[in-house]
């Protein structure tokens, strides 16, 4: 084990009841209904464009790129003026953090939209822990493709003087999108109880309660044995 890549949404912030707010009030202004139950079973995971365009597409509605870019402005907006709000951390992130940044190098591969994560990191006195960011926008293709995490690798490889390969990293994460790009791009994952149950998230290689509860020299031991 040689680097940390995180989740943002679900796992450093408790921020998904934001992001489903303001999910269900924009597509309320089409006349798109989303329930809580919709949005976490199905939505959940994907960036912002993936959530728009499967609610355009549940619901039979006509899907235009300008629509889609406009739809993802006003989500934007409304999640931005809340986070600054109700912004809650989950318990023992910052503590996990920082203890693995005194170790290994961090990175954050999320669906969220960069200044959404760096406005909370900052606010949480967090965003030096972070050698690299790879957000909604930098990517072509959210989870569940690899892509995301490929990229914070190729971030994090950036600033090695040897090369860390895929199978060196931890993911921590709380989706199964997740999970599934997680495990696509090679690399192995500790699933967060956060938003789902454990039983959802089987497919991780281990699985947490909470971050505060969670040792990374256990993890390690267990998911690299020697």
């Amino acid at each position: 084990m040689r680097a940390v890549i995180f989740d943002f949404d679900g796992v450093i912030a408790d921020t998904e009841p934001l992001h489903f707010e303001g999910l269900r009030r924009t597509l309320a202004d089409i006349q798109i209904t989303l329930t809580e139950n919709d949005y976490y079973t199905d939505y959940l995971g994907f960036d912002d464009r993936g959530c728009i365009l499967e609610a355009l597409r549940v619901n039979h509605h006509p899907i235009s790129s300008s629509l889609v870019e406009t739809l993802m402005a006003r989500k934007a907006i409304a999640y931005m003026a809340s986070i600054k709000e109700h912004l809650v951390i989950f318990p023992g992130v910052s503590a996990f953090i920082e203890e693995a940044a005194a170790t290994y190098p961090l990175a954050i591969a999320s669906g969220a939209l960069r200044p959404e994560i760096e406005l909370v990191l900052e606010q949480i006195g967090l965003r030096n822990a972070f050698d690299h960011i790879t957000s909604a926008e930098e990517v072509t293709n959210g989870k569940p493709h690899p892509e995301p995490f490929l990229q914070a690798l190729a971030g994090l490889n950036r600033r090695q003087t040897t090369a860390i390969s895929p199978g060196s990293c931890l993911v921590i994460e709380d989706s199964r999108p997740g999970i599934r790009a997680a495990k696509a791009a090679g690399m192995k994952v500790l699933a967060i109880t956060n938003t789902h149950t454990a039983q959802d998230l089987h497919e991780a290689d281990a699985v947490s309660m909470s971050l505060s509860e969670t040792r990374l020299d256990e993890v390690r031991a267990r998911l690299w044995p020697a």
